[in-house]
């Protein structure tokens, strides 16, 4: 049994996603094994954990814990207002996780529900991928036509009130399930955009977000756009399908990996899609202080694209399982990364079920690229930086192009004759700037690659 294998039924699912992403995902058959060995059964996994929660490397002083029954105490018999025992455990708890990293969190059954309901890719809210951290709820990614999208909210953004009501500085996720709601109810923030001196004013509507995993368009014959908008059990599938059905129209020169703005999902997944354009080589490895923790994820032989040249566009909202894509296809060669340098989100939440149908999420392990590059706090430098700019439409129409075939009495050439020859375009390219410039390196790319495969040709004589 490889790892890959293993990891199927862990109950210590390993989290990839920024908060409201799960990762639990079925491996399909043909995924290659991992280089490091991992646990065979749920029932080892758990075991390991009580093990390592009954042996702690150092026991807590007893004046700590004495500390800690005063305070509580205290609060219970003088704070202004009336508090249950029970909240202020849970209170403490969640304290105790959120000063280790802003991942690691406690989980209640409603909170757990969420989880799943965001690895499934429908659930009611914004469509919007937040991050509550020092006090502030900053916007990581919003989702491809959610109306957070809609509403032009961006990677960046600070949400400082909701409905009017300043988001707490110590509670993120109640500011976090007020984003959530029935669809068709409206909701109302206040955001604190860099470079805007007055906040944005936004009402939105909620509605049922359905988060299409992956979307396909020709830009121009023979270039492919790949857009993946968030990492799902079925991503790498859909991808290998798209490209089958586009390469079955024609040769396939190039392709573009969109993955701007891309929160991330499941570990699985993007393993997968990054084996889907690689022959050999590592892929991801983990590294943490218990033994299921590392692990090595290796690619298998066949590249869907054949070779065919390969842009990755990424920016700020790019995080987690795709930068382990990005990073991945960079650290291998095998594809040109442009945009901007990617959130920095490299570390792996391990999910621990606890009594009473809650959980424990837990970082456990950090994320290496195939160089042995941490990803945290780093992120995966491009290539190529572009910068944050839009394209837009001339307030003046274009003048007449004058060249030599259009002065009177010019002399015929012998090519005169023949049309000339206009390719289709999607439109996007001349909105997207980002898009358009991964396009220009892409046939440059395509050029090369096409000429040295010519001249490789043996010549008939």
């Amino acid at each position: 049994m490889n790892a890959r294998t293993a990891l199927k039924p862990l109950v210590a699912a390993l989290l990839l996603g920024l908060p409201g992403l799960a990762a639990a995902a079925e491996p399909p058959a043909e995924t290659a094994p991992a280089t490091a060995p991992a646990p065979a059964t749920a029932e080892a996994v758990a075991a390991k954990a009580a093990a390592t929660a009954a042996l702690p490397a150092e026991s807590v002083p007893l004046r700590d814990i004495q500390t800690f029954a005063a305070v509580f105490r205290a609060v219970r018999s003088s704070y202004v207002d009336k508090v249950g025992a029970e909240r202020l455990m849970q209170d403490a708890i969640r304290g105790l996780l959120a000063g280790l990293d802003p991942h690691s969190e406690y989980l209640d059954r409603s909170m757990l529900t969420d989880l799943d309901e965001d690895t499934r890719g429908a659930y009611a809210g914004l469509g919007v991928e937040v991050l509550y951290v020092d006090g502030l709820l900053r916007v990581v990614a919003p989702i491809d036509d959610s109306p957070a999208a809609r509403a032009g909210i961006k990677s960046g953004d600070i949400i400082t009130r909701i409905d009017g009501v300043p988001v707490p500085p110590t509670n993120g996720q109640e500011a976090v399930d007020k984003l959530r709601g029935e669809p068709g109810s409206e909701i109302a923030l206040t955001i604190a955009r860099e470079g805007s001196e007055e906040p944005l004013e936004l009402t939105l509507q909620r509605e049922v977000i359905r988060v299409a995993s992956v979307r396909t368009r020709t830009l121009e014959p023979g270039f492919i756009y790949v857009r993946i908008a968030q990492f799902q059990a079925q991503t790498a599938a859909e991808v290998r399908e798209k490209l089958r059905r586009a390469t079955a129209r024609g040769r396939l020169r190039g392709a573009v990996l969109d993955l701007r703005s891309n929160p991330g999902g499941l570990l699985e997944s993007a393993v997968e899609v990054s084996d889907a354009f690689l022959d050999d080589g590592v892929i991801v490895s983990t590294r943490g202080r218990l033994e299921a923790a590392n692990g090595s994820y290796s690619a298998t032989r066949g590249d869907i694209a054949s070779g065919a040249p390969l842009v990755v566009l990424v920016d700020a909202g790019t995080a987690s399982a795709a930068e382990i894509v990005a990073g991945a296809l960079k650290d291998h060669h095998r594809a040109v990364v442009m945009g901007q340098r990617t959130f920095g989100k490299g570390s792996v939440q391990s999910v621990l079920p606890l009594d009473g149908g809650d959980a424990l999420k837990l970082t456990t392990a950090r994320y290496y690229t195939p160089a042995g590059i941490s990803i945290q706090a780093a992120g995966i430098e491009p290539d190529i930086e572009l910068a944050d700019l839009r394209l837009t439409t001339p307030d003046r129409p274009a003048s007449v192009a004058y060249s030599e075939r259009t002065l009177s009495g010019h002399l015929i050439g012998d090519l005169e004759a023949q049309p000339v020859t206009i390719v289709e375009r999607d439109e996007s390219l001349v909105q997207d700037y980002g898009l358009n410039e991964a396009m220009n390196v892409l046939k440059g790319l395509a050029l090369v690659r096409e000429r040295a495969l010519r001249k490789a040709q043996p010549q008939k004589g």
